[in-house]
């Protein structure tokens, strides 16, 4: 877990405040926060982060298919553990990716809204667009949540 003084949040007085403590507080993980991804908004109704296109490519300059992934993945887990039960933790169980466009530079936005969000899983949907506005890919995440023991 990220000490909460350094997790990548921004903007705190402009999003829900107790959406990016909670952010803030379980931390994104080594990866996502290697991948330079921030958290912008996270409410009940939804996830934002963004992720720069920098350093996130393939050897032709395109974000690579995987960093869409991990950016959704990050978004999805995040916001299930949000909503999760008391008690409980949300774990990935399926995660499905369409790729239909490509950022070469700038950030790129993924907006995670639940579909489903039950008693033991949370499904999660979260369109990736570049700064044009343009769907780079949609990610649909599948979650259960487990009780946590003791």
């Amino acid at each position: 877990m990220t000490d909460a003084a350094t997790a990548p949040v921004s903007d705190p007085e402009t999003a829900d405040p107790e959406g990016l403590a909670f952010v803030a507080r379980i931390g994104l993980g080594a990866l996502a926060e290697r991948m330079g991804i921030v958290f912008t908004e996270c409410t009940p109704e939804r996830a934002v982060a963004t992720m720069p296109v920098e350093g996130n490519t393939q050897p032709i300059g395109l974000v690579h298919g995987g960093a869409y992934v991990v950016l959704a993945e990050s978004l999805g887990s995040t916001h299930a553990n949000l909503l999760a039960p008391e008690g409980h933790v949300a774990l990935g169980l399926d995660l499905n990716a369409t790729h239909t466009g490509s950022a070469r530079v700038g950030l790129v936005t993924g907006v995670c809204t639940p579909v489903h969000v039950g008693r033991s899983i949370a499904v999660h949907e979260i369109a990736i667009t570049d700064e044009s506005g343009r769907r780079c890919s949609t990610v649909r995440i599948t979650n259960m949540y487990k009780r946590l023991d003791g």
